[in-house]
C-alpha cells in the first residue's frame, strides 16, 4: 500500500526575483482526499548580486549558463540546508524544488530551470524531486502552468484561483477539464518601475495609486496579440523584457503614471478571462495579493465576484506548497501534470528524482 503521510519541503523561486520561498509541508491522504499542515516556511532573500545575476541570464552564453547553473546549484543547496538546520527538520521523505526559471520558449522546444542539477542531492543530504518543466515541454506542451493540479486537488472549495506573481495565472474547471493559463505580467513589470523609484516593490500599490491613467498606454497594452491568443500559453521574461517593458518606455511620461496604467491593465486581464464567469469564489495569492490597488481595480471590474485574500502563509508560500505536492505526486507515480493546462500529448508525472545514496 502507497504511503499516505508525506514529510516534505516545498522549494520556489519565482520570476518576480524576491528570494526563494521554503515551506515545510506534511501532506495526508486519506480515500483520495489530500489534506496539508504548512509548518515552518521563509522567504529567503537574493543577494543585490545574484538578483543582478538573474536578471541578466537571459542574454548569457551557453557556456555562462552552465557556470550559472553550477553556482546557482550551490547556492540553493546551501539555502536548502540552512533551512533545515535552522528548524531542525528531521525525517523528510524529500525536497521538492521548482528552481529558478531562466529561459522559457516552449514553442521552441525551450524551457531551462537552473538549479536542478543530479548534484543538488548530495549537496543537501535529501532526496530530491525537481526539474518539473522539461517533460512536459519534450511531450509537446508549454511546461506551464503546472499549479494548476494543485488547485484541483486542494483548493477545491474556490472557484477560480488566481495566483499574482511575476506573472498572472489563472485556473479553473470547465466541462469537466481543468483549465490553466498565464494571462499577463504582473511583479516582473511593477517592480521593476518601483525599483527605478528607488523602492523593491510599490507597497500596497500606493504609488500606483496616485499616477493618472495614460490611455493611448492602456489600449496599445490591451492590444499585445498574446491577450487574444488560444490556450494553453504560457510567459516568460522574455516577453516582458522583449515586448512590455519597451512598449511602456515609449511614453514620456512619470514612473507612477506607468505603475497606475500597467495596474489597471493587470486588472483588465483579469476581468477579461473571467467576463463569462463573473459569479463565485476566486481566490487570489502570490505577492500582488497584497497589492491593495491592483485588487480594488478587479473588485470594481467584477462586483459580483467574492475575491478572497488568504491567511499570509497561503498568499507567500502557495506555488512552494503545490510544488511540494507535485513532488509527492511524482514519487508515488501519480499524474502530477495536466494536458488540459499544458497541452501536452498526454497527462503524466514529471519531474526528475536524485536519490542522495545513490550520489554519495
Amino acid at each position: 500500500m502507497a504511503n499516505n503521510n508525506y514529510n516534505v519541503l516545498g522549494v520556489m523561486s519565482g520570476t518576480s526575483l524576491d528570494g526563494v520561498d521554503l515551506a515545510h509541508i506534511h501532506f495526508t491522504e486519506t480515500n483520495g482526499k489530500w489534506t496539508y499542515i504548512i509548518g515552518e516556511a521563509e522567504t529567503v532573500p537574493y543577494t543585490d548580486a545574484w538578483v543582478q545575476k538573474l536578471k541578466e541570464a537571459i542574454d548569457y552564453t551557453p557556456r555562462q549558463l552552465e557556470q550559472l547553473d553550477h553556482d546557482y546549484t550551490a547556492l540553493l543547496a546551501n539555502i536548502i540546508r540552512e533551512f533545515i538546520a535552522k528548524y531542525n527538520l528531521e525525517g523528510l521523505d524529500a525536497v521538492c524544488s521548482h528552481g529558478h526559471t531562466i529561459l522559457h520558449r516552449p514553442h521552441e522546444g525551450v524551457t531551462l530551470q537552473i538549479g536542478n542539477l543530479p548534484q543538488i542531492a548530495a549537496l543537501t543530504g535529501q532526496n530530491v524531486v525537481c526539474d518539473f518543466r522539461v517533460q512536459d515541454v519534450a511531450l509537446g506542451g508549454q511546461g506551464a502552468p503546472l499549479v494548476p493540479i494543485g488547485d484541483r486537488i486542494l483548493f477545491a472549495n474556490y472557484d477560480y484561483c488566481l495566483n499574482l506573481g511575476g506573472f498572472a495565472n489563472i485556473s479553473f474547471e470547465e466541462n469537466g477539464s481543468r483549465l490553466a493559463f498565464d494571462i499577463c505580467p504582473v511583479n516582473t513589470v511593477l517592480n521593476y518601475y518601483a525599483n527605478r523609484l528607488g523602492y523593491p516593490y510599490d507597497n500596497g500599490g500606493q504609488i500606483a495609486e496616485g499616477g493618472q491613467m495614460q490611455q493611448e498606454l492602456f489600449y496599445e497594452l490591451e492590444s499585445l496579440d498574446f491577450y487574444t491568443a488560444p490556450y494553453p500559453k504560457s510567459l516568460g521574461f522574455e516577453f516582458v523584457k522583449g515586448t512590455v517593458l519597451p512598449l511602456i518606455e515609449n511614453y514620456n511620461v512619470q514612473t507612477e503614471d506607468k505603475l497606475h496604467t500597467f495596474t489597471n491593465h493587470i486588472a483588465s486581464q483579469v476581468a477579461q478571462v473571467l467576463a463569462h464567469k463573473q459569479n463565485g469564489r476566486l481566490l487570489v495569492t502570490g505577492g500582488g495579493a497584497y497589492n491593495t490597488y491592483l485588487i480594488k481595480c478587479m473588485q470594481a471590474l467584477m462586483p459580483d465576484m467574492h475575491i478572497a485574500v488568504p491567511d499570509d502563509k497561503a498568499i507567500q508560500f502557495k506555488e512552494a506548497l503545490i510544488f511540494a505536492l507535485l513532488g509527492v505526486l511524482r514519487l508515488r507515480g501519480d499524474i502530477n501534470v495536466l494536458h488540459s493546462v499544458t497541452g501536452a500529448a498526454m497527462d503524466h508525472s514529471s519531474g526528475k528524482v536524485y536519490k542522495v545514496q545513490a550520489l554519495a
